[in-house]
């Protein structure tokens, strides 16, 4: 994932956290809130509970590639919380859960 396309600062989290609407699921919650410009950012947050850093690391890899899998509508900025249940799922039950979330949310880019 380009450094273009991910959150970067603890500011940009907090307005998506603070500001964007959401959407759940069993294993992840997405936030979302637009950013006005030509390409949608994202961002992962697993929290300590969920596991150590061996698990987290994985987790987030995981949905970074099920992101990048998939088309996106431009002009948002995306935010993942891993749930306590995610450690638990392999990458097609993490991927199929950011696609339903996308589903939900209308932000998949017609292909």
């Amino acid at each position: 994932m380009k450094r273009e396309q991910r959150l970067t600062h603890t500011r940009q989290f907090a307005a998506v956290h603070n500001r964007g609407r959401s959407w759940a699921s069993d294993l992840l919650v997405m936030k979302a809130f637009p950013n006005e410009l030509e390409f949608s950012r994202f961002g992962f947050s697993i929290s300590k509970r969920v596991g150590k850093a061996v698990v987290r690391n994985r987790i987030k890899r995981r949905l970074r590639d099920s992101v990048q899998s998939m088309s996106w509508k431009p002009g948002w900025d995306v935010v993942f919380i891993a749930r306590n249940a995610a450690p638990a799922a392999d990458y097609s039950q993490l991927k199929k859960a950011v696609e339903k979330l996308c589903w939900q949310a209308r932000m998949k880019e017609l292909e």
